[in-house]
C-alpha cells in the first residue's frame, strides 16, 4: 500500500525542459571531434541522466587519450549557446504544473547555473524558485540517492511520502534507492517506456496525464 504523496520531486532535463536531444547532440559532436565518434542516438543511450564527469571518462576510454582541461568548459559553452537558440519546455508541462496540488521541487545532476539558465529560458524558474536542488550542492549524483534524500530532508518530507518524476534509468535507480515512488516519463516512445518500467518506474507517456496520476496519490 502506497503512502499519500506530500512532495513531488522533478528531474529537470527531459522532464521539465526538452534539453536531452540538444545537450547530447553537442556532446556527440565534441566526442567525435575528440576521437570517439558517436551519433546522437548513441550519446542519448550512454549519457542520458549522467554527470559530465562520466561522459568525459567514457570519451577518454573510447578515444584512448586524456581530454584537455578546457573540454568541459567548451562543451558547457556550446550547450548553453544551443539552449539559447533551441530550448523549449517539455510539451504540456506548464499546464500540468498549474494543476498539481502537492508541493513540488526540482532535483538535478546539473549545476545550479545550468538549472537557472534552462528553467529561465523556458519560463519555469518562477515555479521552482527556492526549491531547486543540484547534485553539485551535496556531492551526490544520480544513481546515488543522496540528492533526492537531501531534497526531501530540506523540505521536511518523509522519503516514503515523496514521488519522483524521471526520464532516465539513473534517476529511477536513485529514487528507488531513496525509498521513493517513481513516475517514469516516456515521452520518447515504447523503447523508453520499456526501459523505465524495467528499472522500476510507473510509466506515463504524456504530461497531461501527470496531474491525474498525482491526484490518485493524495
Amino acid at each position: 500500500m502506497f503512502q499519500p504523496i506530500e512532495l513531488v520531486i522533478f528531474d529537470s532535463d527531459g522532464v521539465l525542459v526538452d534539453s536531452e536531444p540538444i545537450a547530447n547532440r553537442v556532446m556527440a559532436e565534441a566526442a567525435t571531434a575528440a576521437g570517439a565518434p558517436m551519433d546522437l542516438q548513441e550519446a542519448m543511450e550512454l549519457f542520458r541522466g549522467r554527470k559530465i564527469a562520466f561522459c568525459v571518462a567514457e570519451i577518454e576510454r573510447r578515444s584512448g587519450r586524456v581530454l584537455g582541461d578546457g573540454f568541459i568548459a567548451e562543451v558547457r559553452r556550446a550547450t548553453a549557446l544551443a539552449f539559447d537558440q533551441e530550448l523549449k519546455a517539455v510539451e504540456g508541462v506548464h499546464e500540468a504544473l498549474g494543476l498539481i496540488r502537492q508541493p513540488y521541487c526540482v532535483a538535478s545532476n546539473g549545476p545550479l547555473e545550468k538549472l537557472s539558465h534552462t528553467l529561465g529560458l523556458t519560463g519555469l524558474y518562477p515555479r521552482f524558485e527556492g526549491r531547486i536542488f543540484s547534485a553539485y550542492e551535496v556531492g551526490h549524483w544520480k544513481p546515488d540517492p543522496g540528492l533526492f534524500l537531501h531534497a526531501a530532508r530540506t523540505l521536511g518530507t518523509d522519503p516514503a511520502r515523496c514521488i519522483v518524476v524521471e526520464d532516465s534509468i539513473s534517476g529511477v535507480t536513485a529514487a528507488k534507492a531513496a525509498g521513493m515512488r517513481v513516475l517514469g516519463y516516456a515521452g520518447e516512445g515504447p523503447h523508453a517506456a520499456t526501459a523505465l518500467r524495467d528499472a522500476g518506474a510507473e510509466v506515463f507517456d504524456h504530461m497531461r496525464d501527470l496531474p491525474r496520476l498525482l491526484a490518485q496519490s493524495v
